[in-house]
């Protein structure tokens, strides 16, 4: 449960699909199941929060340019 968890976290950590990213093993010991599992909710909660400040920039830029071409 703690790899699926420790991959989980690599994946949300990723700003594009090509990265690799590295943990160092001895943090991931330190880490109970519970913890890791809360890292994964907060990571998934900012990657939503990003998007969705993301889709509101850009529905506010497409706005402005619909007003220029009026």
């Amino acid at each position: 449960m703690k790899e699926e968890l420790i991959v989980q976290i690599k994946e949300l950590l990723k700003i594009n699909k090509n990265e690799v990213i590295d943990i160092n093993p001895n943090y991931l010991e330190y880490f109970q199941e519970e913890e890791l599992e809360d890292i994964v909710n907060q990571l998934n909660g900012r990657k939503q929060n990003v998007s969705s400040i993301t889709a509101e920039y850009l529905d506010e830029i497409y706005e402005k340019t619909k007003k220029d071409e009026i």
